[in-house]
């Protein structure tokens, strides 16, 4: 098969059914997903039938634990698959908005509409779940998707596609607007990187390794993270408990994803008092820790930290402590080895509380609250698309806002310019 006859191929399919999807109606958006949720139920049986072929498969390749979970499906992941379809169908259709619509001294009148993006890129890893995610964010926002799995959820993802072509065939809308790449050849991926004649965006979803690949590769623009170097920083006016709570919660709640905390800051008028009490809590959660100078004084029975641990994202049960000089100094690091993903400040000063919210730059920043709430879900977003990191466009977790933009419209009644 010629990969960029394929991948054209594709592109022109996406493009026409672009087109129609930026005039389809809300009604007939959340038929589609509605409809797309009773298929998915309807059909369990065969998807999890499929499911068990990749299962089989990436245990014959060596899959890990780790990801052989992500891979599977069960009962349980399809009905949470169907109720998010249901939770993007009841969110507001962003598209045809109309803000900030003024007259001007001439007697126009100028405004701004959000419209859809136009083709969206989805290039993921792992969990088949994506592929009902990404469809119904792209859909509801008026875009058509392209997307690529990994050639470990094959069968998955087929499978769960039919299920969406259904669903857009019962509300009349073109099958061509959510198309899964049935093919694992990963030539295609470099292909569809850099058609801007057929893609308006694509969005990374995995390791860093593949959203490396697709950022330095990419002639289309790219919403991504690279890393998700996550902070808590712990005030001299943090309240003790709280800082416990959300310490922990932030390291511990789930290891391996990318809001999780991965350096604790903690200003040294505190650092005495809290420190030996976290340190008994991350010991019982079997957390690795490590050390600055000044932590090890403290604990000394830790591993000391590297100048390459500050910017090293674990997504294991490792943590690095740093003591620091009060807000300055937590700001002065987060400076140097943020990775403008997530911060959060602990502390009852509402002065320290708002500085921190102002001159840390990263896409989410929070005070009194774990880095585990940066998330579409917990932020009202529905499923989310994405984290993105860069600041232009779209920034932190991508739902259906991010998937579009804004064009002017200038309305007139006869208007010429004198």
């Amino acid at each position: 098969m010629d990969i960029k006859q394929y991948t054209s191929k594709l592109g022109k399919q996406a493009r026409a059914a672009s087109r129609l999807l930026a005039g389809a109606t809300t009604q007939a958006k959340n038929t589609a997903l509605l409809a797309m949720a009773d298929i998915l139920l309807e059909s369990q049986s065969k998807v999890l039938q499929e499911n068990q072929k990749d299962l089989e498969q990436g245990r014959k390749n060596g899959l890990d634990d780790a990801l052989l979970d992500r891979l599977a499906l069960n009962k349980e992941r399809i009905e949470g698959m169907a109720e998010g379809l249901h939770q993007i169908a009841a969110l507001a259709d962003p598209v045809g908005g109309i803000t900030d619509l003024n007259y001007r001294p001439s007697g126009i009148q100028v405004g701004r509409m959000r419209v859809p993006l136009g083709v969206v890129a989805i290039i993921y890893e792992s969990r088949p779940n994506v592929t009902a995610d990404a469809a119904a964010l792209c859909l509801k926002s008026g875009n058509a998707a392209l997307l690529r799995g990994g050639s470990e959820a094959a069968h998955s993802n087929q499978a769960i596609a039919g299920c969406i072509h259904a669903g857009l065939e019962k509300a009349q809308l073109p099958i061509n607007a959510v198309q899964v790449i049935d093919i694992t050849d990963r030539a295609v991926v470099g292909e569809l990187i850099t058609m801007p004649q057929y893609i308006d965006v694509v969005v990374p979803r995995g390791g860093k390794g593949l959203i490396e690949r697709i950022s330095k590769g990419a002639t289309v623009p790219v919403i991504k993270h690279l890393h998700g170097i996550c902070h808590v920083y712990i005030d001299a006016k943090a309240d003790k408990n709280k800082a416990l709570q959300i310490a922990i919660n932030a390291k511990t709640h789930r290891y391996g994803v990318c809001n999780a905390m991965e350096t604790l800051l903690i200003d040294e008028v505190v650092a005495a008092d809290i420190l030996p009490s976290l340190a008994s809590m991350y010991d019982e959660k079997g957390v690795e820790l490590r050390g600055c100078d000044r932590t090890r004084s403290i604990l000394p029975s830790i591993q000391p930290a590297t100048d390459q641990d500050w910017d090293t994202e674990y997504l294991a049960p490792i943590l690095s402590i740093r003591v620091v000089d009060g807000l300055d100094g937590a700001i002065e690091h987060l400076h140097q080895h943020s990775s403008g993903h997530t911060e959060s400040i602990v502390t009852e000063d509402l002065g320290s509380a708002r500085r921190f919210l102002s001159e840390v730059d990263s896409s989410s920043v929070m005070v009194n609250a774990s880095t585990r709430f940066a998330d579409g879900f917990e932020y009202g977003l529905g499923a989310e698309i994405g984290i993105s990191t860069d600041k232009i466009h779209a920034r932190g977790p991508v739902g259906l806002e991010g998937l579009t933009s804004q064009k002017y419209i200038v309305i007139g009644d006869g208007h010429i310019r004198k």
